[in-house]
């Protein structure tokens, strides 16, 4: 059952690989996220021109929604092969707490090498400090995409322009799922670059597991959930090194939470409320 789940989202996602990157440029798609439709028509042109713009949502005007809206702006990254709009559920949550948010997607749907993911990545965070004069973001990233956020912290400077990070079932030690394509005899994960990485024992794992695992003047988030069909172990989305980690089922025993699922979950949105707040970690196990 879960084989034929994991070479069905496999399939799934190359179609949809290929639909999306038929589509809008990767610009206009991140400039649409953050602005709206005049900053998807600014970033029409070359790439390199491209830059967030508009304004930024904001939620009602209660106490803890003018709290979050003078709080860092908010990046949610996405994960492998998902595009921005699988994860709009999430940011109009944060958009309706008072929390100023844009998404990124991953390039080419993060099929890549992670480390340039990370690089196109750094570019976007530094756009959305220039277009909110944030001197720092805070980032909400799923699965691949929390991979992506601490390439760039690690390597590319960023434990100085992030000050929250949270990571919804991220692979930081690698899922054996990564190794099933190879079990069955049809080569290293099907040829995608970013699944070879998020095998466990990679080299890119092992270099960036390699020291402290949470470096920079941050605060680590690791959220994971116990039904995690894409992440095994599921403790290998855990974070050492002084990071707080998460596991949802150890708040709410009864709670049913699927690797996207950690997407859309009210009780895990609520870990994620009180890590960009600062709040201690109070789960609420009947959250929609």
């Amino acid at each position: 059952m879960l084989l034929r789940k994991i070479l069905a989202v496999l399939a799934a996602s190359t179609a949809t690989a290929a639909a999306v990157l038929a589509g809008p440029s990767p610009a206009a798609a991140q400039a649409a996220t953050v602005g709206g439709p005049a900053a998807a028509a600014r970033a029409a042109g070359p790439a390199s021109t491209a830059a967030p713009a508009g304004t930024w949502a904001a939620g009602p005007a209660s106490t803890a929604a003018r709290v979050a809206a003078a709080a860092n702006p908010v990046i949610v990254v996405a994960g492998l092969s998902t595009p921005a709009l699988g994860y709009e559920p999430l940011a109009a949550r944060l958009r309706a707490d008072g929390f100023r948010v844009s998404i990124f997607q991953l390039p080419g749907l993060g099929f890549g090498d992670i480390a340039d993911s990370a690089r196109a990545f750094s570019a976007y965070v530094d756009q959305v400090r220039a277009a909110t004069g944030a001197a720092r973001v805070d980032l909400v990233a799923h699965s691949e995409g929390g991979l992506v956020s601490r390439y760039l912290i690690r390597n590319l400077g960023g434990g100085t322009k992030v000050g929250r990070y949270v990571s919804l079932g991220t692979p930081h030690y690698g899922t054996y799922v990564a190794d099933i394509a190879k079990f069955l005899g049809l080569g290293s994960c099907l040829g995608i670059v970013a699944c070879q990485q998020m095998a466990i024992g990679s080299s890119f794992l092992t270099a960036l597991n390699d020291g402290d695992d949470t470096p920079g003047d941050v605060r680590w988030t690791a959220v994971r959930t116990l039904q995690d069909e894409l992440v095994r172990p599921v403790d290998n989305a855990t974070l050492a090194d002084g990071a707080t980690n998460v596991l949802i089922q150890s708040w709410c025993p009864l709670r049913l939470v699927g690797h996207l699922g950690l997407v859309l979950d009210g009780t895990t949105y609520t870990v994620v409320r009180g890590a960009l707040t600062d709040s201690p970690v109070r789960p609420d196990c009947y959250a929609l």
